[in-house]
């Protein structure tokens, strides 16, 4: 071991172990110190076992359990994990949640909050990435479906969705969220474990990673609803760690999007891609890598939303939007059906992979067989969100017609459109139902105040359509401040 790793691993614990732990030096040392000595010394290979340096900090087991948490980060960013470097990475997991959750007292520990976040964040990442790894059932050797077999509760859906309620229970966060909301005693809501920054911080992000769970499962009614103690209309905690902020609202959108909720999908976007273009001119290295990416796939579903649900945004984002999915963009304003390829192509671009509950039956040769059959979840999701646009496709075709008229009959629609008159009034339902929607001003994220969110408005009687299109005025002194 290189010295300037011993001194390195010296100073980080004796850091962590001093009577006023201060914040900023351990959070110097976590990310510059860890990221420098990797680039230097580890950038292929994996850091010293735990027993290499446990001798150097008199065998601390909560710094070892940190550090094996570090170790397997490490493994999971720049190298290919294998079946044990998993196991052992969840068994870690569980001794450091454990130690948390079951000791006595409140643990003495202090971490900076970044470190907080990207604890929570790691262990649903490894999750997710073990739930894509586990359900591909075909190139596995005969070992590793004799192990998955024996060792159903390994990163199993039950335990790690267990872990983020405990945490949450635990640090009392969302009684201290209702408690700040109404301007109560937040202390008195804390208890003993929750006033501890170490639990209020672990118990928040657990929040911030059951939205990304709930999400990746597939149940975006679930996953807004982890939100309801957080006002996302005042500058929240998680805002503090760039990550969370960008995680938040990506998760959001997502949810939106899938309960068919654009215009709050578009606004939860808007506000990410608004900060993301600031944070440029003064962010870099990997993480930052990581949210460029999550901006380019945040592009992709703003796209989506701004083509079946067209809304003013700012004249920046909507000029990134059209430089990166111009093409896209056009072609699914356009709608019909040659516009569903693209629809499934941004889509797919657009979201994470998402993930089943279930681990695949490799204890059963005949269960796995059929298994094997089963749609795969993200597929499983497009087919549902394919299924939510296509009566959609239509409308737009049908709009462009009705922008030419103050009153039309239907019969001389349905002529234009080329179907029967039956056909028209469906289509045009379809636009009224699209035109009004749920949008949310405050409270649950779930709740929202039906209104109008087309600019062109039209009442159907039996034969006739009424039409009113409603132009927004031109705004002529932010165009020329611009």
């Amino acid at each position: 071991m290189p010295s300037a790793v011993k001194q390195y691993i010296i100073h980080l614990h004796a850091l962590l172990n001093a009577q006023n732990a201060n914040l900023s030096e351990i959070q110097a040392a976590y990310e510059q110190g860890w990221a420098r000595l990797t680039e230097k010394y580890y950038p292929k290979s994996e850091w010293p076992e735990t027993e290499i340096i446990a001798p150097l900090v008199n065998h601390d087991e909560v710094f070892l359990t940190l550090y094996r948490e570090l170790y397997y980060r490490h493994v999971y960013a720049h190298l290919t994990p294998d079946l044990d470097d998993r196991f052992h990475s969840y068994e870690n997991y569980c001794s450091l949640f454990n130690l948390i959750l079951n000791s006595p007292g409140p643990v003495p520990l202090s971490l900076p909050v970044d470190w907080l976040y990207n604890i929570i964040d790691e262990f649903v990442y490894q999750y997710t990435s073990f739930a894509l790894w586990r359900a591909k059932a075909a190139g596995k050797t005969e070992d590793e479906v004799l192990i998955l077999a024996e060792s159903g509760q390994v990163w199993s859906c039950y335990s790690v969705l267990n872990v983020l309620y405990s945490l949450i229970q635990k640090s009392k966060i969302q009684d201290q969220l209702a408690a700040a909301q109404k301007g109560e005693d937040v202390e008195a809501a804390a208890g003993e474990y929750g006033a501890i920054s170490l639990y209020y911080g672990l118990g928040y992000f657990a929040i911030v990673g059951l939205l990304r769970v709930h999400t990746l499962l597939g149940d975006p009614t679930l996953a807004l609803s982890m939100l309801d103690g957080i006002d996302l209309n005042k500058r929240a905690f998680f805002t503090r760690v760039t990550a969370a902020h960008v995680s938040v609202y990506y998760h959001t959108a997502i949810s939106y999007i899938q309960l068919n909720r654009y215009p709050d999908a578009i606004r939860a976007l808007s506000h990410i891609l608004f900060f993301i273009q600031r944070l440029k001119h003064f962010q870099r290295g990997s993480q930052f890598d990581q949210i460029n990416k999550t901006a380019d796939r945040m592009y992709a579903l703003l796209a989506i939303c701004q083509a079946l649900c067209p809304t003013k945004v700012d004249e920046g984002l909507a000029t990134a939007m059209k430089d990166k999915f111009g093409d896209q963009h056009a072609k699914m304003v356009r709608g019909g059906d040659d516009s569903l390829p693209v629809f499934q192509e941004m889509w797919t671009h657009g979201t994470p992979r998402f993930i089943s509950p279930n681990a695949p039956p490799y204890e059963d040769d005949a269960a796995l067989a059929a298994y094997a059959g089963l749609v795969d979840p993200s597929q499983h999701q497009l087919n549902i969100f394919i299924n939510d646009v296509q009566p959609q496709l239509q409308t737009s075709t049908l709009r462009s017609f009705l922008r030419l008229y103050t009153t039309l009959g239907t019969d001389k629609l349905a002529t234009f459109l080329g179907v029967d008159e039956e056909e028209v009034l469906e289509m045009l339902m379809v636009a009224k139902g699209a035109a009004r929607q749920a949008v949310w001003a405050e409270g649950s994220l779930l709740e929202g105040k039906v209104v109008g969110v087309s600019d062109l408005n039209f009442g159907i009687d039996e034969t006739h359509v009424t039409v009113a299109e409603s132009k927004v005025s031109r705004k002529y002194g932010d165009y020329f401040l611009r």
